[in-house]
């Protein structure tokens, strides 16, 4: 993903960070498949899942981490090297053999789901806003003018690609996997070398049915061709490679009764209304209560208690009520009082 925008310097990428073309079925998938093989016959397919971050650019000249920039319009990103550098995972010094002169590394930072949660509670408590979901808690979290409120943010970063490259070749995408891996680099285990379209859907389909036991959030599928020489004579278009795809899944939405709104005073006084559901299970957990934030997202909503109500959760994380199914209203449903 993109970013926000206050006060960082702007850098130039070496290399352009292009964007990803969607396939949101299989008829766009198949199509795509198709144009690869206008050109290829024979390659084989690298198959990522796709983490729903801030994109990050790496670059390492002499093995040394100098500079961190987020993805930005693709061509110029803002600098965010100190609070980059406050993620442990992310070695300030490249390790190994067969080390590049100069490397740029692109990868995704992300807000842990385990501790997400955690982080909206403790700024509820303090009566600050709260973040919309991990993707936009990892982008508050990284674009903070102290790098020492990164520091205290458990973020977390997985590389996925090489843009410049100076001092090595590269024959395979799958190949700068294990490069990158060799190099001290958070690469992601959860990728995969397909032979053929079938390898491919049952990838698609294994992370569409285990997507929520994962520590970030996945939005999708990444195909990559793994050839270089195939991914050359394919080229890119004016904003995305045509030798890769990003497969995206829908996000879950279920229906539950609402049986009761009530209220919980926090220590600053701070007066929060939580809805109350019949248990019913959404994206890979069981859910029977919900924060409403506040009386005026109630009225927005436009929900009563005792309504039919459409429950996602935010990012796949929190859960959300989206609003009322008013064709299951009776006339038994009640409006919520603040007491």
């Amino acid at each position: 993903g993109g970013g926000f925008s206050t006060h960082f310097d702007s850098v130039d990428h070496i290399e352009k960070m292009m964007s990803l073309d969607n396939a949101f079925d299989e008829v766009e998938l198949d199509a795509w498949f198709e144009r690869v093989a206008k050109e290829s016959k024979k390659n084989t397919w690298l198959c990522e899942v796709k983490v729903d971050g801030l994109a990050i650019n790496l670059l390492y000249e002499e093995s040394k981490l100098v500079r961190a920039l987020t993805r930005g319009n693709g061509v110029t990103g803002e600098d965010v090297t100190l609070n980059i550098k406050t993620i442990k995972e992310i070695p300030h010094q490249l390790i190994g053999e067969n080390l590049p002169k100069r490397v740029e590394i692109r990868g995704e930072v992300f807000f842990p789901l385990s501790k997400f949660a955690q982080l909206n509670d403790e700024l509820e408590e303090a009566g600050k806003n709260i973040f919309a979901n991990p993707r936009n808690a990892a982008a508050g979290s990284l674009r903070q003018k102290d790098p020492r409120v990164t520091a205290s943010r458990p973020l977390a970063m997985v590389v996925h690609g090489i843009g410049a490259l100076e001092g090595i070749t590269l024959d395979t995408q799958s190949q700068g996997y294990h490069l990158m891996k060799s190099w001290g680099l958070p690469v992601s285990q959860r990728f995969k070398v397909a032979k053929n379209r079938l390898e491919v859907k049952e990838f698609i389909e294994y992370y569409l049915q285990n997507r929520h036991g994962i520590e970030h959030e996945i939005d999708g599928v990444v195909i990559k061709v793994n050839e270089r020489e195939v991914q050359k004579t394919l080229g890119y278009t004016s904003r995305a490679p045509k030798w890769a795809i990003a497969f995206k899944y829908p996000p879950e939405e279920v229906t539950t009764k609402l049986l009761d709104i009530k209220v919980s005073v926090g220590r600053t006084g701070r007066v929060t209304p939580f809805a109350f559901m019949e248990a019913v299970r959404v994206s890979g957990s069981t859910v029977t209560n919900a924060t409403l934030h506040n009386m005026e997202e109630v009225v927005r909503k436009g929900i009563l208690i005792g309504d039919v109500v459409v429950l996602r959760k935010a990012g796949d994380v929190i859960p959300e009520i989206l609003g009322p199914v008013l064709e299951k209203r009776d006339g038994t449903q009640r409006a919520f009082v603040m007491p």
